[in-house]
């Protein structure tokens, strides 16, 4: 082999290494319909995006979204460190603010 050939193998196993360092896994989806297949192509394509890049900006997207039951869960542990309700909150908030509108009208 010629030297650049050596080197461009050697720049190529660099390259292979720092992908699979910081890409974790490969994810192969099978039966995927033909017609289902082009149009992702197709809005890959209008954004100028391969394939690849376009689904994986999907998947991004969607992990990056809490789902329905994330969303729950936080809100119970929310309710459960609070000491008073919602609606007491309120209710504390309207009483404060009649008292100001009652106390500004008595001047």
């Amino acid at each position: 082999m010629t030297l650049f050939l050596m080197r461009l193998r050697c720049i190529g196993g660099v390259l292979i290494y720092i992908y699979y360092a910081y890409m974790s896994s490969l994810l192969q989806i099978r039966n995927v319909p033909e017609e289902d297949r082009r149009v992702l192509k197709a809005r890959a394509a209008e954004r100028g995006e391969s394939l690849n890049s376009y689904l994986l900006a999907l998947i991004n997207r969607e992990v990056s979204r809490p789902t329905v039951g994330e969303v729950l869960a936080r809100a119970a542990l929310r309710t459960e460190r609070a000491d008073v309700s919602a609606s007491d909150i309120i209710a504390a908030g309207r009483a404060e603010r009649d008292e100001q509108l009652r106390s500004r009208s008595a001047r």
